[in-house]
């Protein structure tokens, strides 16, 4: 039934404020649709290179059978009453989730130059819906190397928290930092514009990026000046926030902190990745 069946006048302000909020949901949901196809269109990448997924879990393996193990046993790493190794585990989650999106902005310039990104660009899909797919989909990468360090810390006796609503804080907190960090990559692939200059950038910032955090020794340790670097470090957040939802140990920031952090950096990140994203086809 219609709103000029019910009385009001076609054009009219009633039918206005009624037919406003209908045009926003239906502004959001085409929006969130075409989010989720270029999402989808990534990840479906993995079904022709599933190897891709074992040679990443190499890393967070030797780190957690290796270092983990020898570091749990000489005690030099002062963690309170956790054991290293359970401390350690969110960590090297965390990691596996940074290396895995510092790097998927070379897939932008891979695009340019079979010149999908310019039929990316001539198609409606806002570019914040095109930025935003392509985050997740380093979110759905992520999420394989989730499933995988979980099982490895069972089988190495790490105590995990499996309550469902932990696991789920566990999902959303590796998916904002996949979006943090694979907008950060495409910022930076829309900046170099070259593969090779690319990797060297993204190999000189995942190692700074990674020891100036919690992830493998607490802040309280740090001398000064790594204090403050690991405080602005979103890295920190997202390791506090694995930390307290995996083993729950105690948020040294809180949660909604962290979880807060992770989302204004992701969308301020997501903004400016929208706005420069047209540069890398210039």
């Amino acid at each position: 039934m219609t709103l000029q069946e019910h009385g009001v006048p076609r054009g009219g302000l009633a039918s206005q404020r009624l037919l406003r909020p209908l045009t926003g949901l239906n502004t959001f949901v085409n929006f969130l649709r075409k989010t989720l196809v270029i999402a989808e269109l990534e990840a479906r990448k993995l079904r022709h290179d599933p190897t891709e997924l074992i040679t990443r879990a190499v890393q967070p393996a030797l780190w957690l059978l290796v270092f983990g193990q020898v570091f749990t046993r000489t005690r030099a790493i002062p963690t309170g009453d956790v054991p290293y190794l359970d401390f350690m585990a969110p960590g090297i989650l965390a990691q596996s989730v940074l290396f895995i999106a510092i790097f998927s902005g070379i897939a932008i310039i891979w695009e340019r130059d079979l010149g999908i990104v310019h039929k990316f660009l001539a198609s409606p899909t806002p570019r914040t819906a095109l930025v935003l797919g392509k985050a997740l989909s380093a979110g759905v990468r992520a999420l394989t190397q989730a499933i995988f360090i979980y099982l490895l810390a069972l089988l190495l006796g790490v105590d995990l928290n499996l309550h469902p609503l932990a696991l789920l804080g566990v999902l959303t907190a590796v998916i904002l930092g996949a979006i943090l960090f694979s907008t950060f990559s495409l910022i930076i692939a829309c900046l170099v514009k070259t593969r090779e200059r690319f990797m060297g950038i993204g190999q000189v910032l995942t190692m700074p990026l990674f020891f100036a955090s919690n992830a493998i020794y607490p802040i309280d340790i740090m001398p000064g000046w790594l204090k403050v670097l690991a405080r602005i470090n979103p890295l920190s957040y997202e390791v506090d926030m694995l930390r307290a939802l995996m083993i729950g140990q105690s948020s040294a920031t809180g949660l909604l902190v962290d979880f807060g952090v992770l989302v204004l950096v992701s969308g301020g990140l997501l903004l400016i990745g929208a706005k420069m994203y047209p540069r890398v086809a210039v």
